[in-house]
């Protein structure tokens, strides 16, 4: 499957930079590609409700906000809802492997938009990107 520069961000994308975690730099490489026009991020808000529940419970109410505020206004765009061939691919991936609702729609996510699926995830996705027909960026 061709991706080109498409990308759709797993929660742990933007909570390594939150964490300045390893990997950042990557993360961080994809994002400015975006706000240059030369890549596009996606990313389902039941990702983003994952990575705004963390960042609530690590740093705060108005830190998380913050947060949210900038990655709506930023190059990131956050897709508000669940397609029917996301909600499809996402169940039946959820039902073959083990993982997280959110990962399995952030891989549903990635197999409609024909993107990348970005993530550090390896202990829940190595078997899916060894079996499934989705491309895998890892960060870490």
């Amino acid at each position: 499957m061709k991706t080109g520069n498409r990308y759709v961000f797993d929660a742990c994308a933007l909570l390594a930079i939150i964490y300045k975690e390893a990997g950042t730099d990557v993360v961080r490489s994809i994002i400015r590609l975006a706000d240059k026009g030369e890549a596009t991020i996606y990313m389902n808000k039941l990702n983003l409700y994952e990575a705004y529940y963390d960042v609530t419970r690590s740093k705060g109410l108005e830190q998380a906000d913050k947060f949210y505020d900038g990655i709506m206004g930023s190059s990131i765009q956050v897709i508000d809802g669940i397609a029917d061939s996301t909600f499809r691919k996402g169940a039946y991936l959820k039902s073959k492997y083990r993982m997280s609702l959110a990962d399995s729609i952030a891989l549903g996510e990635a197999f409609t938009m024909g993107a990348s699926i970005l993530t550090a995830d390896h202990h829940e996705l190595d078997i899916v990107e060894q079996n499934e027909d989705i491309q895998f960026t890892w960060f870490r």
